[in-house]
């Protein structure tokens, strides 16, 4: 038996039975155009020995449509109204696991509830836990190895968490496989900018030193209830374990960038300087810059990602 599709009529149906008004602050616009979820849930390709991250449940349309693919979907929402409202639809599915906690515990680092509660399904895999496809008792017909689970993330996201979420769990040693979400039109292009544009930031260097990067669709604002102010985008973030292995300390190379933007006007330089202070002086800059061929008078967002990675581990090291 499967739930309720999260059509216009329906969301104002339930919200008007349970006296509950959407939270625009907290990014609860739901997508009503069923097709588009849909898109976005083939986007995601989940197999059945997937372990699914969802942020932002809101009524559990979307995770639904993950469980019947998915060996488990962990699923986080912060508004405790909004979690009983899910939790009505979604008790029955037995390879849901609903969590009512703040994705993230501060804007540098996830929650470890939400962590806990990944790994446990990551670690599960033998023949007892087979996928469930439905509600409980309905069985997955896919056979899954005794191990390999991989993590996804499938979310409609909240726009006020979607940055430093996706920038978190990126820095995991083990991190999501692929990334398909809705988020922000703007967002989406900063995230796939290229050197030379306005948009490229310490955002756009940290994923795309690690991953490959697409915008699937644009969304208008009206295939949303309520209607947000913004357009909005299908992004897919796929990680690229080569590109990954590029860089020797993750958690330097993270801050580096970061540092290296802070001031985007600044020529790079000074940016150098101010983002190496305590470590390099202005001698040991000029070195490196020359020894790189790096004219002094550029700008952080001109220079691609390899050129960003060389200049890191110049001073890293």
């Amino acid at each position: 038996m499967s739930i309720p599709r999260q059509t216009l009529s329906f969301l104002q149906q339930r919200f008007k039975e349970t006296g509950i008004r959407p939270r625009t602050r907290l990014g609860q616009n739901f997508l009503i155009d069923l097709n588009l979820l849909d898109v976005l849930v083939e986007s995601a390709a989940v197999e059945p020995d997937d372990v699914v991250l969802e942020v932002g449940t809101g009524t559990g349309s979307l995770t639904a449509l993950l469980a019947g693919r998915a060996a488990a979907v962990v699923t986080v929402e912060v508004d405790h109204r909004m979690f009983q409202l899910a939790a009505e639809q979604l008790h029955r599915f037995d390879n849901v696991t609903m969590l009512q906690v703040d994705a993230l515990k501060n804007k540098n680092r996830l929650n470890p509830a939400v962590l806990e509660a990944v790994y446990q399904q990551l670690a599960k895999g033998d023949r007892s836990d087979l996928p469930r496809s439905g509600p409980k008792g309905a069985l997955h017909k896919s056979d899954l190895s005794p191990s390999g689970r991989r993590l996804k993330l499938v979310a409609n996201l909240p726009f006020n968490v979607a940055t430093p979420l996706i920038s978190n769990l990126l820095a995991l040693d083990d991190p999501p496989r692929t990334m398909t979400v809705t988020i922000q039109k703007e967002l989406a292009q900063r995230i796939t900018a290229r050197p030379g544009n306005k948009d490229f930031s310490a955002l756009s260097a940290w994923i795309q030193s690690q991953c490959r990067v697409e915008i699937l669709r644009i969304l208008p604002s009206k295939v949303f209830w309520p209607r947000p102010k913004v357009s909005s985008a299908f992004i897919q973030i796929t990680l690229d374990d080569e590109l990954r292995r590029r860089i020797p300390d993750r958690a330097f190379f993270h801050d580096f960038v970061r540092a290296m933007f802070i001031h985007r006007r600044k020529f790079l330089r000074s940016q150098l300087l101010n983002a190496v202070k305590g470590r390099l002086g202005k001698p040991e800059v000029d070195d490196v810059l020359a020894r790189l061929d790096l004219d002094g008078t550029l700008r952080a967002e001109q220079l691609d990602v390899d050129t960003l990675l060389a200049l890191c581990e110049a001073v890293r090291t």
